[in-house]
């Protein structure tokens, strides 16, 4: 469940997210906790879609589970089914776009590339924007 209230997470590190800087946990750190406020696109109990806060693509959206999972190759302590329903959002805001735009992208980074240690994928189109 998404926090309401905007107190910091006690104890957790906080960074903001840098392109090519390592950070903490952006996700948890500042969108989930309300920190960093964001435009939902879509949203389950488990999973939250929105478009990204800096985006490096004309269409650019980050889906991400609520709960913190380290990665797509690390699941954590993931509960069964969480990994099925963060795919199923995927997948459909994936559709939107490419319904919208005639293509869409979908990619998720792992270690080095990784840029904050949280699960999440990007649905992206049109190319990339310089200097984002």
């Amino acid at each position: 469940m998404v926090r309401t209230d905007r107190s910091p997470l006690p104890t957790r590190r906080r960074l903001f997210l840098h392109y090519g800087a390592v950070v903490s946990d952006f996700y948890c750190d500042e969108v989930l906790s309300g920190e960093t406020q964001v435009e939902v696109v879509r949203e389950t109990a488990a999973v939250l879609a929105y478009h990204h806060t800096r985006p490096f693509w004309p269409v650019h959206i980050v889906v991400i589970p609520k709960q913190h999972v380290p990665s797509l190759t690390d699941l954590g302590d993931a509960p069964a089914g969480l990994l099925a329903e963060l795919l199923d959002v995927v997948r459909h805001v994936a559709g939107d776009v490419e319904a919208e735009h005639g293509a869409a992208r979908v990619l998720t980074n792992l270690g080095e590339y990784q840029d904050s240690k949280h699960l999440h994928f990007h649905v992206n189109f049109g190319p990339a924007r310089r200097g984002s």
